[in-house]
């Protein structure tokens, strides 16, 4: 009956389960990394798009999340009102865009 089971063999007395510290110290090191590589520059795009939105004008050209090409032609609190064509305005939330223009853009468009 042996051949199916097999002999336990003793072994030598177990090590101490002293990686404590260790492993605190790794969690704490993966942490710091998550935050600089992708908490941090999150938030500054979001700090850079929020004063981007403040600082919008009337007459501003810019281009929505959407590929959207206009000029801002009103703004209220959470909606701009943006002409892309002689006499044709759209209303689009202020999250949809994605950047502001240098002047005169739409006129090489």
């Amino acid at each position: 009956m042996d051949f199916l089971i097999s002999n336990a063999h003793a072994e030598g007395a177990a090590a101490p389960a002293g990686g404590g510290i260790e492993m605190l110290l790794m969690m704490g090191v993966f942490f710091a990394i998550m935050y600089f590589m992708i908490i941090r520059p999150q938030q500054k795009r979001a700090k850079e798009h929020k004063q981007m939105l403040e600082a919008l004008s009337k007459g501003d050209e810019i281009v929505t999340g959407g590929g959207i090409l206009g000029k801002v032609a009103g703004i209220n609190d959470s909606f701009i009102e943006l002409a892309i064509a002689d006499n044709v305005t759209i209303k689009v939330q202020k999250q949809a865009v994605a950047s502001v223009l240098p002047k005169g853009t739409m006129k090489g468009a």
